[in-house]
């Protein structure tokens, strides 16, 4: 059997021995500072790319045509954003790729997984023969069904409340009823 060392960053920076001159340490010292500062910008890279790629793994199945891999799109997504919320690097980390439009979970939701039936009936619907025969065939959407609904609107909470400016772009797809639309919706 083998055993390996640990690797020397892991270790902290070296103990000065009464032995070595000043300026050996001082060397030393620069050597473990630039080792520990290299190791943090890898770990860095690392958990970026952990990130990206969980968002876009969930963003991928959240935008399926089928409404079983929009769920789990959306539970691949909550589980992400309650690992996130851990720290405030993680926060601060999705807070920087929500500025990037393939990143962005909040315009998704609005898309795929928070539609009216009545959008896909319309897109369903066949209008002429040319569809069936056709070369393109017809892309059918499944509903939204009511787990769907709600997994959304917890990954919807989530996102609100992890980034400030997901509530506004809720905003623009009309989530958040003007004060008007509210009084209305009170009388009826």
């Amino acid at each position: 059997m083998m055993y390996l060392k640990k690797p020397l960053w892991s270790q902290g920076k070296p103990e000065p021995d009464a032995k070595t001159t000043t300026t050996t340490t001082t060397a030393a010292a620069d050597c473990g500072d630039a080792v520990e500062e290299l190791v943090d910008s890898l770990q860095q890279q690392r958990v970026y790319r952990e990130v990206t790629l969980a968002l876009r793994t969930g963003l991928r199945d959240a935008r399926a045509e089928f409404s079983f891999l929009r769920v789990r799109g959306l539970r691949n997504i909550l589980k992400f954003l309650r690992s996130v919320a851990e720290s405030d690097s993680t926060i601060d980390l999705f807070n920087r790729t929500q500025s990037i439009p393939q990143l962005q979970v909040v315009p998704v939701l609005f898309e795929h997984c928070l539609r009216e039936t009545g959008d896909y009936e319309n897109e369903n619907r066949v209008r002429d023969l040319n569809h069936i025969f056709g070369v393109e065939p017809l892309k059918l959407t499944s509903p939204a069904t009511d787990a769907e609904v709600a997994l959304a609107l917890r990954v919807l909470e989530g996102c609100c409340l992890l980034h400030p400016q997901s509530t506004g772009l809720a905003h623009q797809h009309n989530a958040i009823p003007d004060q008007s639309e509210r009084e209305t919706l009170k009388f009826t």
